[in-house]
């Protein structure tokens, strides 16, 4: 491979395919799998410590939790109980852990029709995002604790 050519794996899922294929494949997911939500996870793109996936495009039904979710990607990237993973929506929010993927996808979702997760280790983001974490952190258990998670 050329210096600087990318590996279809570090392509983002939406450069790789227009924006009509992405919706035509919802619809015949959708139609297929009522009962499912097309995901797409991609690792973050300056991510050098955590493995990519072997695949991206996940059928997740609406009642799984983000947390249960979250449990399931750390499984398949085989981390150990020390490794962090943190998971962004929209490759911007980081959600409340006991939302169901239903309420993720129904807000979150892009206009193809996928919901888009990225994940990356706390490392790869910085100071900003290490207060964003904290804040985050709050907000998931306060929603564990009966809140709506969306103020502190």
């Amino acid at each position: 491979m050329a210096p600087f050519e990318k590996s279809v794996e570090t392509v983002p899922f939406k450069q790789r395919k227009c924006l009509a294929t992405r919706k035509n494949e919802v619809c015949s997911i959708r139609s297929k799998f009522p009962n499912k939500l097309p995901v797409i996870v991609e690792r973050y793109i300056r991510e050098r410590t955590l493995p990519l996936l072997d695949k991206t495009k996940f059928l997740v039904p609406y009642e799984l939790t983000l947390g249960q979710f979250l449990c399931l990607l750390r499984n398949k990237i085989a981390l150990d109980s020390t490794q962090a993973l943190f998971l962004l929506v929209a490759e911007k929010s980081m959600s409340c852990m006991s939302s169901n993927m239903g309420e993720v996808y129904t807000r979150y979702r892009d206009a193809d029709g996928f919901l888009y997760i990225t994940y990356a280790s706390q490392e790869m983001f910085g100071v900003l995002v290490k207060i964003k974490t904290e804040a985050w952190m709050k907000r998931s258990l306060n929603c564990l604790l009966g809140g709506d998670g969306l103020h502190e």
